[in-house]
């Protein structure tokens, strides 16, 4: 970002800022009576399974808990399906915003439809609260004050995850990387910190979205000798990858396999005979703690699986909204977005804040697959290595995306 405009985004936010403490009084209200917030998630698509009817029953489940009302004003839930397609997602967050009368947008995972949603939000003046895409730009480059974003971000993900392995004997990488904007951003990052910290990267392969055959790419994963690969993946991508390399034996050898965005759900389809030994980092995992353990049987007694993290932070993220409002007295979004940044954030006894940008800083922690005969039930999967301090996770503010501008 050029000097220029850097001072002109930092301008336009400062200018936003203000004008909604100005507004404060005056808009001390809740709009149309009723606080609306719709999920917009896959429903049918690759990521049913991570969010999909999962996100829309934590959302639902936060409204309930904070009382189904907020300023005496009754919370309501939407839903729909954003066909992974972001020309589908904008029409439908520009129709909800406009004709709908919904407040607030949370969940979208793919990139390229949080940045299309998180476009229209900011030109509605509208809430959105980003749990499942992951790309640093949300808030390095697309701040806006409106806008948050909840989930591990591509730097979170590579960073702090390739720093962690590299620290457990992980000096070679090799790389198998799908070949799109989002594996070329995990990759990169790796990259990065791997040879910052003396590191060397021995080779990559790039394979294009939905391929059925990784054995080519497997076996020059094998045969380079790298302590560790690592699948710049997602999804289907990431687990027919794993699937192939547990048929070639690199589960069972000594490379390390390293993904960088892992869904517990994607865990247990895979099964520990296949995923033990696989490392990953993850902001939330079921397992965690009483808080995370509790609000899980209530999710899986209602859904009949456990939690994703998305779904957590949706949960986490939806219920801070409300606060955000009922402290500011408003859904108005610069002003609900401004309490919600000045308030401490309840995620599941985890110590979390949002910064002024909308980043949801935390430690994140690097976990393992376990060894099937270490598992004592279907969903007890992961073992803990270490925390990764937010220092190492998440990048700096963009001083253009402070309030004042400065940083």
């Amino acid at each position: 970002m050029n000097r220029f405009a850097t001072r002109l985004c930092g301008a336009a936010l400062t200018l936003a800022a203000f004008a909604g403490l100005l507004a404060g009084p005056a808009a001390a209200q809740i709009s149309d009576d009723v606080v609306r917030i719709g999920v917009l998630t896959d429903l049918s698509g690759p990521y049913a399974d991570s969010g999909g009817r999962g996100s829309v029953a934590a959302a639902e489940m936060a409204a309930k808990d904070f009382g189904g009302t907020v300023r005496g004003k009754p919370v309501e839930i939407v839903s729909a399906d954003h066909q992974n397609k972001p020309d589908v997602a904008s029409s439908i967050a520009r129709r909800w915003y406009d004709v709908d009368r919904v407040d607030a947008i949370v969940d979208l995972p793919v990139t390229a439809i949080a940045l299309a949603v998180q476009a229209v939000a900011k030109e509605k003046n509208r809430t959105v609260m980003i749990t499942a895409a992951a790309t640093s730009d949300l808030t390095a480059k697309t701040c806006s004050p409106v806008s948050s974003h909840w989930t591990d971000d591509t730097h979170a993900l590579t960073a702090g995850t390739a720093r962690a392995v590299f620290e457990r004997g992980g000096k070679t990488w090799y790389f198998i990387t799908v070949d799109h904007a989002f594996g070329h951003a995990l990759q990169k990052e790796a990259t990065t910190v791997v040879e910052s910290l003396g590191g060397k990267v021995v080779g990559t392969s790039r394979h294009p979205i939905n391929t059925a055959d990784y054995s080519s790419f497997l076996l020059q994963a094998q045969s380079s000798g790298a302590d560790v690969v690592g699948f710049a993946s997602v999804g289907d991508d990431f687990t027919k990858a794993v699937k192939q390399a547990d048929e070639f034996g690199l589960t069972s050898g000594r490379q390390t396999l390293t993904g960088f965005l892992v869904y517990v759900t994607d865990i247990k389809g895979l099964g520990l005979p296949v995923a033990h030994g696989l490392t990953f980092s993850e902001a939330f995992y079921w397992d965690q703690n009483d808080a995370a353990r509790t609000f899980a049987k209530r999710f899986q007694e209602r859904t009949g699986a456990m939690p994703t993290k998305n779904q957590a932070l949706i949960y986490t993220a939806v219920t801070h909204y409300l606060k955000g409002i009922d402290k500011a007295g408003t859904d108005e979004a610069v002003a609900a977005n401004a309490a919600m940044r000045s308030l401490p954030v309840a995620f599941f006894d985890h110590p979390a804040t949002l910064r002024a940008d909308g980043r949801l800083l935390y430690d994140p922690v690097l976990y393992r697959a376990k060894e099937p005969s270490a598992s004592k039930g279907p969903w007890d999967l992961y073992e803990v290595l270490r925390t990764i301090p937010q220092a190492e996770a998440f990048l700096p503010m963009n001083p253009a995306c402070a309030p004042n501008g400065r940083g």
